[in-house]
């Protein structure tokens, strides 16, 4: 019943920035939290950043300072803006939600977007 679909992935160079974006479409009533995380071939998938539905943040550590994470309702989008870019950051970066579906009944249940990759360049 829900699709998110992140983009503004790509090749940057570091110190660079980038912005990415996730779409949440379907049959969505409400959206609480809102997160990105991050995953690079044989590790674990790191949650980078997350905002609740009132706009609290926060942020892995590694990226406190860098990132900035933001959401805009209306639009049941959140962004992921990543300044200040290191070979470290490169990464499939993931949207994931938590989502209440406009079917009466259904809980509240988390989504995941199929990742845009992020490449960052020495």
């Amino acid at each position: 019943q829900v699709q998110l679909v992140e983009s503004g992935g790509g090749l940057v160079q570091a110190g660079g920035s980038l912005r990415l974006s996730c779409l949440a479409s379907g049959s969505i009533f409400s959206i609480n939290a809102m997160r990105w995380y991050r995953q690079t071939p044989g590790n674990q998938r790191e949650l980078v950043a997350a905002i609740t539905s009132s706009g609290i943040t926060n942020y892995a550590d590694s990226v406190k300072g860098r990132f900035t994470i933001s959401r805009d309702n209306a639009k049941n989008t959140v962004h992921l803006q990543m300044n200040s870019l290191k070979p470290e950051d490169t990464a499939v970066y993931y949207c994931n939600s938590d989502v209440l579906v406009a079917i009466w009944g259904r809980p509240e249940r988390r989504y995941w977007g199929q990742g845009t990759q992020v490449t960052v360049s020495s």
